[in-house]
């Protein structure tokens, strides 16, 4: 790869070692390989066309690691676009490693006992709804943290967790960030000054706990008025 051109410059936003915002200039190199399988094997499979993605990052940050990512795909690679693309799917990896996560650990998905595959199929389509739930309100509590609690919440969600988590003194205005802390401790987080936004892990334990709650009251109203 080092014999081939810069194919054109990426932009990509990183954070050092301390945590701090950074930004890294990557040079883009790609080119096409054939891959021959095994000679043992050759009669039976056929020889791979592959291209090389090479993203190098410019110069010699400081605080951090140097980005150099070096991907294979057997899609079309034929720009920098293309390139791009990839490159944009790949910076998605961790994302999607903690969706899966969330799916397997959290909605317990491997620990189904169902016995048809259309009620496993109808079952993962709900846990990936869940799933995606959990982690979004996540990261929405770290990216827009001001944000009106009705962005995420319903209004009986909001109404619950208020009879449920009792305001602390001297407690932020009612944001998005603040509900969803409630909805975190409810899971184990202490939410102390010096802690971190909470993760998925307390996020899923919570929103559990949050709906067996609602879940009950509203069984047990639906009895009291029959």
């Amino acid at each position: 790869m080092d014999e081939v051109a810069v194919k054109g410059l990426h932009r990509i936003n990183v954070r050092d070692g301390n945590g701090e915002p950074d930004e890294a200039v990557l040079e883009i190199r790609y080119r096409k390989i054939r891959v021959m399988p095994p000679i043992g094997k050759q009669k039976h499979y056929p020889a791979l066309t592959l291209t090389v993605i090479r993203a190098e990052e410019r110069g010699t940050p400081k605080n951090r690691k140097k980005v150099e990512w070096k991907l294979i795909t057997d899609l079309p690679v034929v720009s920098r676009a293309d390139a791009i693309e990839k490159l944009r799917w790949y910076a998605l990896r961790w994302k999607i490693e903690v969706f899966h996560k969330i799916l397997k650990s959290g909605c317990k998905a491997e620990e189904s006992k169902l016995r048809t595959a259309q009620r496993l199929t109808n079952l993962v389509a709900v846990f990936c709804i869940l799933s995606w739930r959990v982690f979004w309100m996540t990261m929405l509590n770290r990216a827009t943290p001001e944000a009106p609690p009705n962005l995420a919440l319903t209004p009986t969600e909001i109404a619950v967790l208020d009879r449920l988590v009792h305001d602390r003194p001297k407690a932020r205005r009612r944001t998005l960030s603040h509900y969803l802390t409630k909805i975190a401790r409810l899971g184990g987080y202490l939410a102390r000054a010096s802690d971190p936004p909470p993760g998925n892990s307390v996020m899923w334990r919570g929103l559990s706990r949050l709906t067996d709650i609602a879940l009950g009251a509203t069984v047990g109203a639906e009895i009291v008025g029959n």
